[in-house]
């Protein structure tokens, strides 16, 4: 009979008891009934019962109930209940909350401070690496990967917002980082969008011609038919308005406004010089980059 037991809670990835969080992952998991789940990772959290998982797992089935403000809202809510090592999953929640619900502002906001802990060394509780999970399997993840995940994310939560020039400016930074063909095509977006249609067609051949590493695999080929995609459009935007203007040295007012305030942020983000991370020191500045 024990050994049954065992086994179903190994099957359906239950936790062995019967305390209010136990039975919100049975509901959850096994019942599949969502409310039911929710009612009770409320009663965990309330009791104190594995209130980092329970906030989080209510979280994600609120999310998939198509209820991410009442999900922003708990963890607002009993955060300050959870753990340390619980702070930055929840943040990386909230960012994909805000994310589904338009909130782009507060996702904006979100991934600086996020960039403002790795800058000072705050991350991964100062360690240079961190274990992650996803679909039950576990991987490491670097500084120099999380820090080029994140800008990729600023850089399209810019999109959204059509702010293109600082969508350039962190999409050239996260290539800095880590180069990577999905975030090239961003960037290759991003300059279609601002007219530049030489520079987007330079950004895209490097994907369609494979110069990134990972690009053989399906996301890969993916990731190549979109350039090829937005390479078709660039053509079309050509045969339609004609070549795009010869980009001029200068920058555009709105770029130098942008630049300097990004690299105010950045000098703020580091008052204790010493304990600024080495990735940040392999980074042009964002003007040499621009000026490229």
């Amino acid at each position: 009979m024990e050994k049954k037991v065992e086994s179903f809670h190994v099957i359906h990835k239950v936790p062995a008891g019967d305390s209010p969080y136990v039975r919100a992952k049975h509901f959850q998991l096994v019942e599949k009934d969502h409310e039911a789940a929710i009612l009770w990772f409320w009663k965990a959290i309330n009791s104190g019962d594995r209130v980092d998982s329970a906030l989080k797992d209510m979280a994600v089935v609120m999310k998939q109930q198509d209820r991410p403000e009442e999900a922003i809202e708990a963890i607002r809510s009993f955060r300050s209940r959870c753990s340390k090592q619980a702070q930055e999953s929840l943040d990386n929640l909230l960012i994909d909350l805000y994310k589904k619900c338009g909130q782009i502002d507060d996702q904006i906001n979100l991934l600086k401070q996020k960039l403002r802990a790795i800058y000072q060394g705050e991350a991964f509780h100062g360690k240079m690496t961190k274990t992650a999970r996803s679909h039950g399997k576990k991987f490491q993840v670097s500084v120099k990967q999380e820090t080029a995940r994140i800008l990729g994310n600023l850089g399209w939560a810019y999109m959204q917002q059509q702010n293109y020039e600082a969508a350039e400016v962190v999409y050239r930074k996260a290539q800095l980082v880590e180069p990577d063909a999905n975030k090239a095509c961003n960037l290759g977006l991003c300059l279609v969008r601002k007219g530049r249609l030489e520079d987007a067609r330079r950004v895209l051949e490097d994907v369609v011609h494979r110069r990134f590493a990972g690009l053989g695999s399906e996301e890969g080929h993916k990731t190549v038919s979109r350039a090829e995609e937005l390479m078709r459009e660039v053509e079309e935007l050509e045969r339609t308005n004609g070549a795009s203007p010869p980009e001029s040295d200068m920058l555009s007012l709105e770029e130098e406004m942008i630049i300097e305030r990004l690299d105010l942020v950045m000098n703020e983000w580091a008052p204790f010089r010493s304990r600024r991370l080495p990735i940040f020191e392999e980074i042009s500045p964002f003007r040499d980059q621009m000026a490229c």
